[in-house]
């Protein structure tokens, strides 16, 4: 009978992903073939996901931007468009922090942007 070299090596792997699927419900965590296919799957939502939290910030920004320049009496539009032309170059996470945390000065900024 052949002596098997790899008894180590594919051992730590099976517990690498064992390990790296604990918590997770079911066989999903305990079973080698299905953790394989369940760590996986959640790796390629995790790339996937890192792109997208950008897009969903943005947008999100952007909503709350909008609400507090219509509180203001003016759209997200006109308001980023007249921010361009008076130079102010604020991006849109530090333009949302101040609607929500800081609406004097987002209104302070509304007007100058409307005069």
């Amino acid at each position: 009978m052949p002596r098997a070299k790899t008894r180590v090596a594919s051992r730590a792997k099976r517990k690498k992903i064992i390990s790296q699927t604990a918590g997770y419900f079911g066989k999903r965590k305990n079973s080698i073939t299905i953790a394989k296919d369940a760590f996986y799957r959640a790796g390629t939502y995790a790339y996937r996901d890192r792109r997208q939290k950008k897009r969903n910030f943005r947008a999100l920004w952007i909503m709350r931007i909008n609400a507090a320049a219509r509180l203001n009496g003016t759209t997200y539009g006109r308001f980023i468009s007249g921010l361009k032309q008076k130079g102010i170059e604020l991006d849109r996470k530090t333009l949302a922090h101040l609607a929500v945390h800081e609406p004097l000065a987002f209104t302070k900024l509304v007007e100058s942007v409307k005069a």
